[in-house]
């Protein structure tokens, strides 16, 4: 694969006050995006002031513009369920945090399915911010493959067939895997259970979990 162009060099950026970031892991189908949505859109008092940032979707959305440099990268990267370089995908979560900083005066993020290797978790910590906490989805593998192919059937993406699947949990069990021991050893991981229940069964586990990170 090419490799990814001068116009993301991975830098530190100085923010107009420090960023406070949450990560969201779990294997791919875990309800990663539901949840952090949930987290973002609850009301009733449950006000966490953040902002949900999928670096997912930074990427395809990247990938989308007819002007990208990195854009047929990207895709490759996608379709064989392997990881984009953490110049691209930093960078853009950078850009992102920083235009909601500045402009929404937002600084509490949920950075959901990043990072997704040690290496990425340590580039993100050198030029941008430790995480306060990581919250960890565990799904098992059948449940999360059957949960792909169902989206599949209507979700458009290239990366939701059985072959993209198979190698979007290999990847996952042996590099993001190791990123949340890495959490673990620090004491930072709120695991919740993501396989049993619906979605509101497991967004009263997230709520329970999110406790200490109300906002008044």
């Amino acid at each position: 694969m090419p490799e990814p162009q001068g116009v993301f060099k991975l830098e530190p950026i100085d923010f107009p006050r420090p960023p406070t970031v949450v990560f969201v892991l779990g294997g791919p189908g875990s309800g990663k995006g539901t949840q952090c949505a949930k987290i973002v859109g609850a009301k009733d008092g449950k006000r966490y002031g953040c902002e949900h940032l999928s670096a997912g979707d930074l990427l395809r959305e990247e990938r989308g513009r007819p002007d990208s440099e990195v854009g047929v990268l990207i895709n490759d990267h996608i379709k064989n369920g392997s990881i984009v370089p953490s110049e691209i995908t930093i960078s853009l979560l950078q850009k992102r945090m920083l235009e909601s900083i500045t402009e929404r005066n937002i600084d509490r993020f949920l950075i959901d399915g990043f990072p997704r290797s040690e290496e990425q978790a340590e580039a993100f910590e050198n030029t941008v911010a430790h995480p306060t906490f990581v919250i960890y989805f565990n799904v098992t593998d059948d449940t999360l493959t059957a949960r792909l192919l169902n989206r599949g059937k209507t979700s458009g993406r290239v990366d939701d067939n059985l072959e993209a699947i198979k190698k979007r949990l290999v990847t996952f069990h042996g590099q993001s895997m190791p990123v949340i021991t890495r959490y673990q050893q620090q004491d930072k991981v709120k695991e919740i259970d993501a396989e049993n229940g619906g979605v509101e069964d497991v967004w009263e586990r997230v709520q329970t979990a999110l406790t200490d990170w109300q906002l008044a």
